[in-house]
């Protein structure tokens, strides 16, 4: 498995640069080259909004204007999922896969995404729970202050992903007031810093939550 740390990175350029080792996957995939390396894309982004293919614009509460004056923009992008916020201090990870040779379903591999955070957030003695029709890693579920910790979303082509999932951990949650996250209006978004009251080591939980992965899919 080729794990690639991006650092701090603008959205688009990482947007490329998975839609140009997916296509290679395919293409290999096509001709049954099994010679390939898989990858794994992990780092952080400059201050971005994306929203999902089945997303809603309304879900952005700024006007273009609005965003230019922060800097920011809202890109439109072909993973599921509605809107959400991706920048400094939180963790993207980015699986490029073919769930064929992992035996996987996309339902499963959704759970082995959610999965691996809940893994990692009990390393920081934080409950890390999913919720039934809300993909993704909550806190508190059922109660009044439940609260979304990280955002997945996927896309699959003939078998090869791409995109994947933000992990908040030393998120700026200000950022999150300018939407209604991953579409929902009523619950609210948290980070392992927040959680804690304390900043956490990016590069550690990098380094873990990617080992964590690679052991799910049976790869480490």
């Amino acid at each position: 498995m080729n794990v690639i740390d991006f650092g701090i990175s603008p959205y688009r350029i990482e947007w490329t640069r998975q839609k140009e080792i997916q296509q290679a996957l395919i293409e290999k995939k096509r001709a049954k080259d099994t010679g390939f390396n898989e990858s794994v894309l992990v780092g952080e982004h400059l201050p971005v909004y994306t929203l999902g293919f089945h997303g809603k614009a309304s879900n952005m509460l700024l006007n273009e204007e609005e965003l230019s004056k922060r800097g920011c923009e809202l890109v439109r992008i072909e993973r599921g999922g509605d809107i959400t916020f991706h920048g400094p201090g939180q963790l993207i990870l980015y699986p490029i896969i073919d769930l064929e040779i992992h035996s996987l379903g996309v339902k499963k591999y959704i759970s082995i995404l959610e999965e691996s955070v809940i893994i990692l957030l009990k390393d920081y003695g934080i409950k890390g729970e999913r919720i039934e029709g809300a993909t993704g890693v909550w806190l508190d579920k059922g109660r009044n202050n439940e609260r979304k910790i990280c955002a997945i979303g996927v896309k699959i082509s003939r078998g090869v992903t791409m995109h994947g999932l933000a992990l908040n951990v030393n998120t700026d949650l200000q950022a999150f007031s300018a939407i209604n996250p991953c579409g929902f209006v009523d619950k609210g978004v948290t980070s392992i810093q927040k959680e804690l009251q304390k900043e956490v080591d990016m590069s550690k939980a990098k380094e873990r939550l990617v080992e964590i992965f690679l052991k799910q899919i049976g790869n480490l």
